[in-house]
């Protein structure tokens, strides 16, 4: 049975002890054995190699050098990460390391929540995309600073809501993306605000698949 770690907590906005909990599900119903937990102690407590994926839910806040190494370790050793929206994308602002093995951090969402948009699906023959079709969300819509290196599954288009960053014009932003950490998988979904959010069809299925194409 493959073992997932899932740390939850930080900013309270995003309900990260209802996701944690939506996110576990997915991987017990994959049949894997989820630990979650509120403290970042268990990071450098636990033997971070032994799970077979690592799912950050944990929004803003700071993480010690104690803490950050061994995760960014585990994942250069071959242990999957995966996560959504401010859990994995806006973690820990100062670590520009784990920034680094995340692929992009968040910096805006302009019109902040209840922005309707679309998410464009980029390559449907993907077996993370497949058979999905562009949909609405009506949330956040995440503006990330990204890495040149990750393989985009899906976009959005900017400007939606008004601001001085619409002089740039037309803007095609990564709302879920792969990439490589050494050995390590990593994946992630910029959609998933609060829990109902998380609960659509259409995310449920990017995580699950994510999560499950991220593990050892």
């Amino acid at each position: 049975m493959k073992k997932a770690l899932i740390f939850q907590g930080g900013w309270q906005g995003h309900e990260p002890e209802e996701v944690a909990s939506i996110l576990a599900s997915l991987l017990e119903k994959n049949e894997f054995e989820v630990k979650i937990t509120d403290t970042l102690d268990t990071l450098q407590e636990d033997d971070l190699t032994t799970y077979d994926l690592i799912v950050p839910n944990w929004t803003q806040g700071t993480i010690t050098q104690e803490q950050l190494q061994p995760l960014l370790k585990a994942v250069e050793l071959g242990t999957g990460l995966a996560g959504l929206h401010g859990g994995m994308g806006d973690s820990f602002r100062m670590e520009v390391d784990y920034q680094f093995m995340v692929g992009g951090q968040w910096v805006a969402h302009p019109g902040n929540d209840g922005v309707t948009y679309q998410v464009n699906i980029v390559d449907s023959t993907n077996s993370l995309t497949e058979g999905l079709e562009d949909f609405e969300v009506c949330s956040e819509q995440y503006y990330m600073h990204t890495d040149p290196a990750i393989n985009v599954l899906a976009t959005t288009t900017f400007p939606v809501a008004e601001g001085p960053y619409t002089s740039n014009g037309k803007v095609e932003m990564p709302v879920v993306w792969t990439k490589k950490w050494g050995k390590g998988n990593v994946y992630y979904c910029s959609l998933g605000h609060v829990a109902e959010i998380v609960k659509m069809k259409e995310v449920l299925t990017l995580m699950e698949r994510g999560m499950i194409w991220a593990s050892r």
